[in-house]
């Protein structure tokens, strides 16, 4: 029973780290699009960064800054950091992770 538990686990694991993780963001795009358009374009329209423009949205940049992730974004959304204001509590939960899923959308295609 207990190697029987092992193996599902393991292939759990395996199919699930098959996918990009961009694949895997629980969030809606399409509804994070309006998100992104309401609060997040006037730093970071069409995928730039107006005030750190080497941390910008791109495919790249995000896996260069570690920020290649629902998660990342997720947690930089909700929290901020440096410049990057914090939008927990001026945005729910469910538009940050619709927010993540567009961002990581865009990026896959090139903004």
């Amino acid at each position: 029973m207990k190697k029987i538990l092992i193996a599902i686990l393991l292939v759990f694991a395996l199919i699930t780290l098959s996918f990009p993780d961009s694949a895997l963001a629980a969030g809606d795009a399409a509804k994070g699009k309006m998100v992104f358009n309401a609060n997040c374009n006037a730093c970071h329209q069409g995928g730039v960064n107006r005030v750190i423009p080497m941390k910008n949205l791109s495919k790249s940049a995000l896996e260069k800054f570690g920020m290649y992730s629902a998660a990342a974004i997720i947690k930089q959304v909700t929290y901020g950091k440096g410049s990057m204001p914090r939008f927990g509590g001026r945005l729910k939960p469910d538009q940050i992770e619709d927010v993540a899923a567009y961002v990581l959308q865009q990026a896959d295609q090139g903004w």
